[in-house]
């Protein structure tokens, strides 16, 4: 059983307590799901994650950031997918959470009770992490606005109902120029291009438009303040992005201290090699550090910080390289089983990875974290 002692830190309120209490026996029930058609996986992992009444806390007027930490921790330590889909429905519909109009807000109801798919689209094949660099165009025409260009690695591509959409209006050069649109998945235009395999498998896919119209309506915030609503979004939840690591981290722990309990070597337990305890020790250390800036970030926001953008790059960062870290100690530690197609470690070694690039590589968080010491 995973340590749960965290959950008495300062950080959190009984609501908070409730909240993961009640998640963990549903994870118990539920989870893992079979991953062999990863789309109905997803679909069918949104539908039970909204009857159930947790997508609720995934969008609305305020988001509480300590429960959506909370939700991907445990998720990610049952099922990296179910993570997955809870995450994409919290950072899909984020802009419309903190931007939206009334019209748009009514899309909410559907993701929060599971019955829609969201996504978020702003990555483009020549724009990750910078994000001002992008091309797909968003041209004026009279109340409508005609987009044209692409967007690649967007999660639930494929699968979702609606995509909140950011292309260049060019009101000024750069990031000032961007703004965010709400786009029905059959809107006349969209088209999937390519559906995309990783390594721990997800639903991904790279988007096109083609003279794609939307009203006005569509409009997500102010002309140009694409940029300002995407940061928002990912001010809130690059920490929830941690919150997963380390819920993976956890298993990692979890599974390791099991190993080396039960597994002998040379007549005695595994654990009662002075070098098995010293990378127990680290891993625990680790897992206590991260989940400490984790929800450190997550607090400082639910105060009513405007922004923690420093807070919340550290929790990423450390969150996301040490878990990669602690599970590959973990895959050691099981030694040939560790590899073995299918075991808890081995899928915890390929889901960790691409956390540690998603939004906002490792290395990017260190040039955020160094300019605000910097005080820029």
């Amino acid at each position: 059983m995973a340590d749960r002692s965290f959950l008495e830190w300062p950080f959190f309120e009984d609501r908070h307590r409730a909240l993961a209490a009640a998640l963990e026996e549903w994870c118990k029930a539920n989870l893992p799901v079979d991953h062999g058609d990863v789309d109905a996986a997803c679909r069918g992992l949104v539908h039970d994650l909204g009857a159930a009444g947790f997508l609720k806390h995934s969008g609305g007027e305020t988001l509480d950031v300590r429960s959506l930490c909370l939700i991907r921790e445990t998720l990610a330590r049952h099922d990296g997918l179910a993570d997955f889909a809870f995450a994409m429905q919290g950072l899909g519909m984020g802009a419309v959470s903190l931007f939206g109009t009334d019209e748009q807000r009514t899309w909410l109801e559907r993701t929060r009770s599971g019955a829609a798919i969201s996504a978020f689209a702003l990555s483009e094949p020549a724009s990750g992490s910078d994000v001002a660099n992008m091309t797909t165009t968003a041209e004026k025409d009279g109340n409508d606005f005609v987009i044209n260009g692409e967007k690649t690695w967007i999660s639930n591509g494929g699968i979702a109902d609606l995509y909140v959409l950011f292309a260049r209006t060019g009101e000024a050069p750069g990031a000032k120029g961007i703004s965010a649109f709400l786009v029905p998945a059959d809107t006349p235009g969209l088209e999937i291009a390519e559906r995309i395999e990783v390594i721990a498998p997800h639903p991904l896919a790279r988007l096109t438009f083609t003279d794609m119209r939307l009203p006005g309506s569509a409009l997500i915030g102010p002309a140009g303040g694409g940029f300002r609503v995407a940061m928002s979004v990912l001010d809130v939840f690059r920490s929830t992005v941690g919150a997963a690591a380390l819920g993976f981290a956890r298993r990692a722990l979890e599974e390791s201290l099991a190993r080396v309990q039960n597994r002998e070597l040379f007549g005695a337990p595994l654990f009662d090699l002075q070098m098995v305890q010293g990378h127990i020790a680290d891993m625990a250390l680790g897992v206590d550090a991260s989940a400490l800036l984790v929800y450190r970030a997550a607090w400082t926001k639910d105060m009513g910080a405007a922004r923690v953008t420093r807070e919340a790059a550290m929790a990423k960062l450390h969150a996301t390289e040490t878990a990669q870290q602690i599970i590959d100690a973990a895959v050691q530690l099981h030694g040939g089983d560790g590899v073995r197609r299918g075991s808890v470690v081995e899928s915890l070694y390929r889901e960790i990875r691409a956390l540690r690039i998603y939004e906002g590589a490792s290395d990017v968080q260190k040039v955020v974290i160094a300019r605000t010491a910097m005080g820029s």
